[in-house]
């Protein structure tokens, strides 16, 4: 069978025996499935083993508000499936006429031999309102704003969607029948993927957008602790007047895990026990943190102040810093190491981590005498006064 543009395609993978078997939802149709009506369901089984599947055999196990057109067609036995293969099978339910508007699920068993275990994996469709003949069209307008820009592992933030009637005019002639141009969004979902949760729920609209209106939507998202450095893609979608009129948009999404760089910009040493620090603070973050600040901590030394405050840091900006530390013991000359930690936000998101630990050097310098230079400065004053006294006197001689 020819497998058309997939419109949801979710699948589990079951290995068994040679034989890897993924069961996914190819498509379904119309979208939303219509309460009251039928909707198509085409469920795709793929073995990517290098075995065999022997007698495979695919079953339907509709929830309410679904149900199968008859219960005679819940099984069916596609036979042989051998490797690197895909087999497709439409399924016809109806969806309830008390159904209300929302997301629907069902069960797919598969068997891979006859009599053998049944696996099961649950899927789910969207259930929608019915069609309007309004001809308005809904589009984003302008990227989806983030907060933060670009998240790091373990934060929350939030995406905002501008959604406009691209519509102009008030009304439009198609083949000399008039239509209004109003839009609905009847829903709006958006979906994570793997380590990324989108936990807003669906949005469902019961107004209309005139020509040129616009609204925003705003989705909350968390990121997983262990989510890798790189760019996600989410899904929006949203269903308008008609099928027509659906939209499916792929959002990407950026994951960085780079944050502050503090690098010494001189040799890290107190003098007798006492001196200033100084370090470069570099934001290597691909968007703005705010809230910034330094704190050194090292036994047996009090550092001034104890946290260095910086506030808002651009991307790629420095700053130089100075701290001031002291040792409790002026003889104590044994090396130690300081740990530099920082503090910042991402978006809302509190970040705190032991950027480096550096070694401390503790050094004894032999502070010279000052003595002799006033003695000479005194000795050069009294030499210069004596000569103009002297060459007063002369002169007036």
């Amino acid at each position: 069978m020819i497998l058309v543009s997939c419109l949801l395609s979710t699948g589990v993978a079951c290995a068994e025996a040679g034989s890897a078997l993924t069961v996914s939802v190819l498509k379904y149709e119309p979208v939303p499935a219509e309460i009251g009506q039928y909707v198509d369901i085409w469920i795709k089984i793929e073995n990517t083993g290098s075995g065999k599947s022997e007698d495979l055999s695919v079953k339907m196990v509709p929830e309410y508000p679904l149900s199968l057109d008859s219960q005679a067609n819940a099984i069916e036995n596609i036979g042989i499936l051998g490797p690197e293969s895909a087999a497709v099978h439409k399924y016809r339910l109806f969806v309830d006429e008390n159904a209300k508007q929302g997301v629907a699920s069902f069960d797919v068993q598969y068997q891979k031999e006859k009599n053998g275990a049944w696996v099961e994996e649950t899927f789910e469709i969207t259930i929608g309102s019915a069609a309007f003949d309004s001809k308005g069209n809904v589009q984003l307008a302008g990227d989806p704003a983030k907060d933060p820009e670009v998240f790091m592992p373990g934060d929350t933030g939030t995406i905002t969607f501008t959604l406009k009637n691209s519509a102009s005019e008030y009304s439009v002639n198609i083949d000399g029948e008039d239509f209004d141009t109003n839009a609905r969004i009847q829903s709006a979902t958006l979906k994570g993927t793997d380590g990324i949760t989108v936990v807003t729920d669906t949005y469902y609209g019961n107004g209309i957008l005139g020509p040129g209106e616009s609204m925003t939507l705003t989705y909350n998202i968390n990121v997983d602790e262990n989510v890798s450095a790189g760019t996600y893609y989410l899904e929006f979608s949203t269903i308008g007047s008609s099928h027509s009129y659906n939209n499916n948009w792929r959002i990407p999404l950026k994951v960085d895990s780079s944050s502050l760089r503090i690098v010494p910009s001189k040799p890290l040493k107190l003098e007798n026990g006492k001196g200033t620090l100084e370090f470069d603070v570099a934001n290597i973050h691909p968007n703005s943190l705010s809230s910034v600040s330094v704190r050194l901590e090292a036994d047996g030394v009090d550092f001034s102040p104890a946290e260095y405050f910086v506030g808002s840091m651009d991307p790629d900006e420095l700053f130089t810093i100075q701290i001031y530390g002291e040792t409790s013991s002026s003889n104590d000359t044994s090396p130690r190491k300081v740990s530099i930690t920082a503090n910042y936000r991402n978006g809302l998101n509190e970040h705190e981590e032991v950027v480096d630990v550096k070694d401390l050097q503790l050094v004894t310098v032999k502070e010279s005498s000052t003595i002799g230079p006033v003695i000479a400065v005194v000795l050069v004053a009294v030499v210069a006064a004596a000569g103009y006294f002297m060459y007063k006197r002369r002169k007036q001689k």
